[in-house]
């Protein structure tokens, strides 16, 4: 959905659309499927603490439609709590995707499942020294955003509220302050529920979003799946073509001089 000439970039690889896709929570694998179609991600997430690494074990199904989607995977640390457990997911991930790349969850409360801000970095540190490319799931805290990026992480994945709740940007002025102080790729993991949510952080120059429970859960996946991908586009698109100032008066959008003034006729 994104134009040629103005490609998501992550740790040196292009990708053709800034949406990227859960594959979590939908009503069915055809459904997904279609969602994918419809939306056409630069990734699908992969949780392999959910899915088992043994497809025989998790049924062999989901991985046979992983690969039938032809879309690169992005596997998840989901559901670790620890760093040990978060590193030994990602090897495990690594060996079963064949990738090297890795979403980096590492969860420290698990009624927000807010990220541990305090161990995040560590674990990115220790990732990125066995060559994983590491998007890390944070929060829009700067200085946590400004030492995964010190470690190594050449992009982020700050929240726009907790996972699944669909709320949107909780804190757009935190949000908006870590977009204009950060030079790196930033991409809106967690929290959006509206196509309008994720059309505004791409509005405020974010590089891309991602998103499972906004489109999985939709009463129609699939037509939501593609509202999502339109809405990413606009976003992206406003924010090249440079919104005007607002303004805190009224401003006449057509010129009154020269203007003809007809006479109407009843009898017209």
């Amino acid at each position: 959905m994104t134009t040629s000439n103005d490609p998501l970039v992550l740790y040196g690889q292009t990708f053709h659309s800034r949406l990227l896709l859960g594959t979590s929570r939908y009503p069915s694998p055809a459904v997904l499927e279609a969602a994918v179609q419809a939306s056409r991600p630069a990734m699908v997430t992969a949780s392999l603490r959910r899915q088992g690494s043994n497809p025989a074990e998790s049924g062999s199904s989901f991985w046979e439609l992983l690969r039938r989607l032809d879309v690169p995977v992005l596997p998840n640390t989901a559901g670790c709590h620890s760093v040990q457990e978060a590193i030994t997911t990602a090897q495990m991930a690594r060996e079963v995707f064949n990738t090297p790349w890795i979403k980096l969850e590492l969860i420290g409360d698990d009624y927000t499942l807010q990220p541990d801000t305090l161990n995040l970095v560590g674990a990115a540190e220790h990732l990125i020294k066995e060559g994983f490319q590491v998007l890390p799931y944070c929060t829009e805290d700067f200085v946590l955003c400004q030492r995964l990026v010190d470690v190594g992480c050449q992009a982020v994945m700050p929240w726009a509220a907790p996972i699944g709740t669909g709320r949107g940007p909780v804190n757009p002025y935190a949000l908006q302050m870590l977009r204009e102080r950060l030079d790196v790729p930033m991409l809106v993991d967690a929290g959006l529920g509206l196509p309008s949510h994720a059309c505004q952080v791409m509005e405020w120059g974010y590089d891309g979003v991602l998103l499972n429970t906004a489109v999985a859960l939709a009463q129609d996946p699939v037509a939501m799946a593609g509202a999502f991908a339109n809405a990413v586009h606009a976003g992206r698109t406003a924010r090249l073509a440079g919104a005007m100032t607002a303004q805190d008066a009224a401003q006449p959008s057509t010129p009154v001089l020269g203007t003809p003034f007809w006479h109407h006729d009843d009898h017209a």
